[in-house]
């Protein structure tokens, strides 16, 4: 096992990609936190999971948009887990409207949880990862290339990633801690089911022809979390299945 013995943070590993993540470090060895807003049922089931394969697991109730929340939250991993080795920046929303439209309840929102609370975050689990630790930011597709009208502003949130994992990466070097983005292309979960009303518009320009799975993800955050990626740092792996190719 690749992580044995190391300590994660996922934030927004409830379901989807972040469920998967937390399932995929906990099977490299990892003891796993996971933060949740509302899905509690959900939370626990993964804490469960995890627990089945004889890793440590809690779940932090917390609100990404709320920065105090982020903070306690990571000082709440690091209390249950004795440190912290591991951070995956995963929580995410989506709103999309066309700008002119867009309220600003959901400019803020996407600012606050996709942008704010991935850097409060990391600099609230910067005090606590030693050599060798870990920072992996979740962005997306879209931080590179907008196909579709009514995603500005979700895309503008998921493209400061790019720069914020860049920058930090230069914080961070010298400390022996790595940064990195995993920008997940069309990926079937509850939130973008390949079923979905937008299944047979995306699905067209992915070069593989389908969709993806959280595991796919998980894979790239486990490699990049892990001692073989050692020498990997300020960069973004887009996992797309080539849609952007």
């Amino acid at each position: 096992m690749l992580l044995i013995n190391k300590r994660a943070l996922v934030t927004g590993g409830s379901r989807g990609i972040g469920a998967a993540i937390a399932r995929a470090l906990a099977q490299e060895g990892a003891d796993v936190a996971i933060t949740y807003e509302k899905s509690s049922e959900l939370a626990e089931k993964v804490v469960g999971e995890i627990e089945a394969l004889g890793r440590k697991a809690v779940a932090i109730q917390a609100d990404s948009a709320d920065a105090v929340a982020v903070r306690a939250s990571v000082d709440k991993a690091v209390s249950y887990l004795g440190g912290l080795d591991i951070l995956v920046n995963n929580a995410g929303i989506l709103r999309y409207s066309a700008l002119k439209d867009i309220a600003l309840e959901d400019i803020d929102a996407l600012l606050n949880v996709n942008v704010r609370a991935p850097i409060i975050a990391s600099q609230s689990a910067i005090g606590h990862l030693g050599r060798g630790g870990r920072i992996i930011n979740i962005g997306s597709w879209f931080g590179e290339q907008v196909q579709w009208p009514g995603m500005s502003v979700y895309a503008a949130s998921k493209s400061a990633l790019i720069s914020f994992t860049k920058g930090l990466a230069r914080d961070l070097g010298a400390e022996g801690i790595t940064v990195n983005l995993v920008q997940p292309g069309a990926i079937d979960t509850d939130m973008n089911p390949a079923n979905g009303p937008f299944g047979q518009v995306m699905l067209q320009p992915i070069a593989v022809g389908k969709f993806g799975t959280g595991e796919d993800i998980a894979n790239a955050v486990t490699f990049l979390a892990s001692p073989k990626a050692q020498y990997i740092t300020g960069t973004s792996l887009t996992v797309d299945g080539g849609m952007i190719a």
